[in-house]
């Protein structure tokens, strides 16, 4: 009691004193934003930007030493002061200058070499820059020194594993794309060869795929039929992937990769979804035995076609078709469920060929009903040079193909790489990859391959079999090879209904309507683009719904920077953490104040809206402020942090902005301004309108100076 007693009169004590030294009145009112704090006499006082002191006075007992050990009463009194140091005003600078061809060279370099990719060249001898340009350019020479036979067990049971779903996928993918089957087979054999030189990614698995197959077969069904004019079509196919591999090696070459970020991951959701659903109904002809089935990928136009065929229908087909197709997706469920078992519907595609193939070699003269493949020729691939089209009126589809396919087959095999690298903590080379898909689809266009890329589900085959390098591509097309050279006479009587209850397993799996879900719940623009790509597909043509879905996500971009996002701040108190008032309801405004944050550049396509946008936002604070009665708007900050570029209009802009608020009496303040933003204003003379006190390092400064200044007068 007398230790308290004591401690009172000493606080009563001080604080007389400290009232007749400042000669100041408490305010009670005021938020305390801490600055610095100092122990004072067993307590603790702190100063804010507006000058007040605060005491906190710790009642404890007499013979402690630590302040922490024993408990205390806190007390918190207010005391304006006008002594104490203001806070510090740090000044804004401008970037280092540098010169045009500087500034030019430094922009390049992050465009096209944001990893740069020649860092590992410096300061080394001409012998280790020859052995480094080798591992950059053929990534073999990068492991090839270091494989074992350890890797290579793993390797060939990977590979072998994928070429038991190469084999019949590739098959079927080719009858996908209106090609005979042997380009299927033909296109597992050479490209997984030159891949495994060139690729970066170690589990790739290289081969047809079925969005390639269904976007170049539709194309080019078209204009030319497959059955009437076969070797046209053929001719036509190799040269649109002569052109696709042009196109993506292209891209690699000129580091141009960025291109194909345009297909958004909703546009690709979209657009798989209702590839999917043209496949499956493309296949019904072999699920049901058709004959006579049309050539268009419409919905409408499938669908009438199946059910304007309903006297071709084979019940022995159908028969034959559900019951593979149950066993094909009960596999499929079950190395879902259980990844260890995955080689179960890794093989089951190939069990299902052999099955089939074996009883229709028994029934076959029983049961004539169930058409098959016949013959296919045996050996390697033939050239296919001679046979590109370069010249005559079906130039520009030929082309027009290519690059679509080229398109997506990329965005396919990046993406896959991709993901299995960051399961295994390596990184993928995405302009390498570029580079090693076009150059495969070139070579493959001369040696009889259409479009070929990274399958996502033979790549996942390959990840849990095992595969540690890109050999396991060596061993599947070794596997391939010796089925083009002596198995092919075995597939003459593989029904055509097990290639098409492949293909609808397969692509089955793309209809991803859960991401769809997700993409209504986070983002509904993205939501549109992938309904658009969606129903564009189906009811319209494949390109053309992919040409809608990559409209509309450029219209989302186009919305994005032409209607920034904008909003009004305050400050959290006890702190200089100025947020949006809408997301924290503690945050307060400060009187006399309108804080806006910019979120975006300032371009050409903005000015006009942002400039409308902050004299409505300005408009709005003086109702309101004449509504509640409160302090006279006198000052607008604005935060630029997160501009992080500005153009001539938007220099304009800011000037003209100025002179307008400057009409009305108010002051236009900028805080934090990034370097290439302050340098845009220096050079235009915008900077100089703001005069010494129109640029501040934050908002809180901002506020603590211009507060300061009003102080100041008289």
């Amino acid at each position: 009691m007398i230790t308290a007693i004591l401690l009172t009169l000493a606080t009563l004590s001080l604080l007389c004193s400290c009232l007749s030294h400042f000669k100041s009145s408490i305010n009670t009112n005021s938020h305390c934003h801490f600055i610095s704090t100092s122990k004072l006499q067993g307590g603790l006082f702190c100063v804010n930007f507006e000058g007040v002191i605060f005491i906190k006075i710790s009642e404890m007992g007499v013979n402690s030493n630590r302040v922490e050990d024993l408990p205390y009463h806190e007390t918190t009194i207010r005391i304006p002061t006008e002594a104490m140091p203001p806070l510090e005003i740090h000044s804004v600078c401008l970037p280092p200058k540098q010169t045009t061809l500087q500034k030019l060279k430094h922009r390049l370099g992050e465009i096209f070499f944001p990893d740069n990719p020649l860092h590992r060249f410096k300061n080394q001898t001409w012998f280790t820059k020859l052995l480094l340009g080798l591992q950059f350019f053929f990534p073999i020479f990068q492991w090839g020194p270091e494989y074992n036979v350890k890797l290579l067990k793993s390797d060939i049971i990977s590979g072998l594993t994928i070429a038991s779903l190469a084999i019949p996928q590739g098959i079927s993918y080719a009858k996908l794309a209106s090609l005979p089957p042997i380009v299927g087979l033909y296109s597992s054999f050479v490209p997984p060869l030159i891949y495994s030189v060139l690729g970066s990614s170690r589990h790739l698995a290289v081969g047809p795929v079925s969005i390639a197959s269904l976007v170049m077969g539709s194309m080019l069904s078209e204009a030319v039929s497959s059955t009437e004019e076969p070797i046209l079509y053929l001719k036509l196919a190799f040269t649109a992937t002569c052109f696709a591999g042009l196109f993506q090696a292209s891209l690699g070459l000129l580091r141009l990769g960025f291109i194909i970020d345009f297909l958004s991951k909703a546009t690709l959701i979209g657009f798989m979804a209702g590839a999917s659903v043209i496949v499956i109904l493309q296949q019904l002809k072999g699920l049901l035995g058709i004959v006579h089935f049309t050539t268009k990928m419409q919905f409408l136009s499938v669908m009438s076609s199946i059910f304007n065929h309903r006297g071709e229908w084979s019940w022995q087909t159908i028969v034959m078709g559900f019951i593979f197709l149950v066993f094909l997706f009960t596999t499929r469920h079950i190395s879902k469920t259980k990844p260890k078992l995955f080689w179960v519907a890794a093989a089951a595609p190939l069990t299902s060929v052999i099955i089939s193939t074996v009883l229709v070699f028994f029934l076959s003269s029983k049961n004539p009903h169930i058409s098959v493949i016949g013959h296919l020729p045996k050996g390697l691939n033939p050239p296919s040079s001679n046979m590109l089209y370069f010249n005559g009126p079906f130039l520009a589809l030929a082309i027009k193909t290519g690059i679509i396919t080229g398109i997506l087959s990329l965005t396919e095999g990046v993406a896959v790489g991709r993901t299995f690298a960051a399961l295994k903590n390596y990184q993928v080379d995405g302009n390498k990859e570029m580079m090693a898909i076009g150059l495969m689809n070139i070579c493959g266009s001369c040696s009889s391959c259409y479009v070929t890329t990274g399958s996502f589900s033979r790549s996942a085959v390959n990840y849990n079999a095992g595969a540690k390098t890109v050999v396991s591509n060596i061993i599947m097309a070794a596997a391939v090879l010796v089925t083009l050279l002596f198995l092919m006479p075995l597939f003459y009587y593989t029904p055509n209904v097990i290639l098409a209850a492949i293909i609808i397993t397969a692509v089955s799996g793309l209809i991803d309507y859960q991401a769809a879900y997700r993409l209504w719940k986070v983002d509904k623009l993205d939501f549109l683009a992938c309904m658009c790509s969606f129903f564009g597909v189906l009811f319209i043509s494949v390109p053309l719904g992919l040409a809608i879905a990559v409209g509309v996500s450029i219209f989302k971009i186009l919305l994005h920077v032409t209607r920034p996002n904008t909003m009004v701040l305050g400050n959290i108190p006890r702190t200089q953490t100025f947020q949006s008032l809408n997301r924290y309801r503690e945050a307060l405004r400060i009187p006399s104040f309108l804080i806006l944050a910019i979120e975006a550049p300032i371009y050409f396509a903005n000015t006009t809206y942002l400039q409308e946008r902050i004299l409505r936002w300005v408009r709005e604070e003086e109702e309101r402020i004449k509504a509640s009665n409160e302090s006279t708007l006198k000052c607008i900050i604005l935060d630029m942090t997160a501009v992080t570029a500005i153009d001539t209009s938007g220099t304009d802009m800011m000037f003209e902005l100025r002179k307008m608020l400057d009409k009305r009496s108010l002051q236009l303040v900028l805080a934090n301004p990034v370097g290439t933003v302050m340098e845009k204003l220096q050079q235009s003379k915008t900077l100089e309108s703001f005069g010494l006190n129109g640029v501040y390092l934050t908002v809180g400064e901002a506020v603590a100076d211009i507060s300061s200044a009003w102080k100041a007068q008289p």
